[in-house]
């Protein structure tokens, strides 16, 4: 840190003037087909918020950078997304659910071909999809987001997605307030937080391109913080919305019982199965359970897309029978990361705190995935914040890298970069491992020296 407070704040406010002319950059000029752009804009952005998070102190700077990571997401509110295409499934949802259809109940191309006439879903949103021969896969949470967006703009693309990320604007200053209060409780430092609210991979796709991971952070922090509290009930129907926000945070439940004990946690169980069933009953009939199950045997059977062990299998697979082996790999792989949370959650050894279980539980999940799509690093960085380890951190920062597959004249993933991605990832968690066991070690050694002095 500077010496001198006037250099100090000249330097923060340098500092903080580069990361939002560079926001202000990203979202006026790149392009996910921009890739030598983008990461030259997201490289220097990264530098700058890993300066500001390793070296900004006291307590009145962390909260000045907390309102600046909620003004880069507010300066990003009014542009289209440009990484990513989903909002047109977004709000192709919305559109049905304000004509009064279950947005589970038939491909796209149904209302297409049969020329239904309903307000709002005509051919050139359906040309926008990216997914027009998949049924949709988002739960009832976001659901709700995309049809109050389309009732407030029933015929104005632009004007939902404003509603959809001042929504999400909200879910992340709550996030923020919730990290400060458990970095308290845990006693770590708050400027922690910075490494969410300033994280450009947060800010810059998952906000500005409208993932609804951060409502689900925000309701799986909410329920850590009331289970902290004692609140246990309070915490379960938090937990509710996490998992009707998106399907992920089921694979925490399991590190509740030890935590909670039998009988309470099966309880925990109960509200959050009824809390999910009751919101998916104004969408649900038969059809909605073989649609949605068959969008996610798809997702574990079909998708693949910047993986890490899966491709070392897929690779081995290919040489040995001469065919990509993926409807094997994925529900394996899928059944291998189930057994491994059980046996985390029920490992007597395995006792440390809920967000470490949780960050390594999310990380397995992650490492034996089929797909790993730049956003699905969102809850896996809220939760880092919360242990000693940063390898999430790295990680936001290497996999922007895999964008370099939507600069090519067609589509083509380049597996080098992917190979350096993880090679770098992997080398720096084992670094971290043995830092973390060595802290441990020599922390140890230190109190024994005490006992022995006195």
């Amino acid at each position: 840190m500077l010496k001198s407070k006037g250099k100090y704040d000249n330097l923060l406010l340098f500092l903080s003037l580069s990361l939002v002319s560079l926001t202000v950059g990203f979202g006026l000029f790149i392009q996910q087909n921009d890739f030598a752009q983008l990461l030259f804009f997201y490289g220097f952005f990264f530098v700058v918020y890993a300066l500001i998070c390793r070296y900004v102190e006291g307590t009145r700077t962390i909260y000045f950078l907390l309102g600046l990571g909620l003004f880069l997401r507010l300066l990003l509110v009014f542009v289209i997304p440009n990484l990513s295409d989903d909002i047109y499934r977004f709000v192709w949802d919305g559109r049905l659910i304000i004509n009064g259809i279950s947005p589970f109940a038939e491909l796209p191309k149904h209302y297409i071909e049969n020329n239904l006439n309903l307000s709002g879903i005509d051919q050139n949103l359906y040309n926008q999809l990216n997914s027009p021969d998949y049924f949709t896969v988002y739960p009832p949470v976001p659901q709700g987001v995309f049809a109050w967006a389309s009732f407030i703009f029933p015929k104005n693309i632009w004007g939902s997605m404003i509603v959809m990320k001042l929504i999400l604007l909200l879910f992340e200053a709550g996030t923020f307030f919730l990290l400060i209060k458990l970095l308290q409780y845990y006693s770590l430092p708050q400027k922690n937080a910075l490494l969410y609210a300033l994280n450009p991979l947060i800010i810059w796709d998952t906000f500005a391109n409208v993932h609804f991971e951060i409502a689900m952070v925000f309701f799986v922090l909410l329920a850590l913080w009331f289970l902290i509290q004692s609140k246990w009930l309070n915490s379960a129907f938090a937990m509710s919305f996490a998992v009707l926000s998106k399907l992920i945070p089921l694979m925490l439940l399991p590190f509740l019982i030890k935590k909670l004990g039998w009988k309470k946690a099966l309880v925990y169980f109960l509200i959050v199965g009824a809390m999910v069933v009751i919101c998916f009953v104004p969408f649900f009939n038969l059809d909605t359970i073989k649609n949605l199950a068959g969008s996610l045997d798809l997702y574990f059977q079909k998708f693949e897309y910047n993986a890490s062990i899966y491709y070392v299998l897929r690779y081995i697979g290919l040489k040995i029978s001469g065919y990509n082996l993926i409807q094997v790999l994925g529900p394996v792989l899928a059944l291998v990361t189930a057994v491994s949370i059980f046996v985390m959650a029920f490992h007597k050894k395995f006792t440390t705190k809920l967000p470490l279980q949780w960050l390594f539980a999310t990380t397995i999940f992650l490492l034996l995935a089929t797909t790993v799509h730049p956003w699905y690093l969102t809850l896996l960085i809220a939760l880092c914040t919360l242990t000693r380890f940063r390898y999430p951190i790295l990680w936001s920062g290497l996999i922007v890298m895999t964008y370099v597959n939507y600069s090519y004249a067609e589509f083509s993933e380049n597996l080098w970069i992917v190979a350096l991605e993880y090679a770098l990832l992997f080398a720096f968690i084992w670094w971290e491992m043995f830092r973390v066991n060595g802290l441990r070690v020599s922390s140890q050694s230190i109190e024994n020296q005490k006992s022995l002095n006195h």
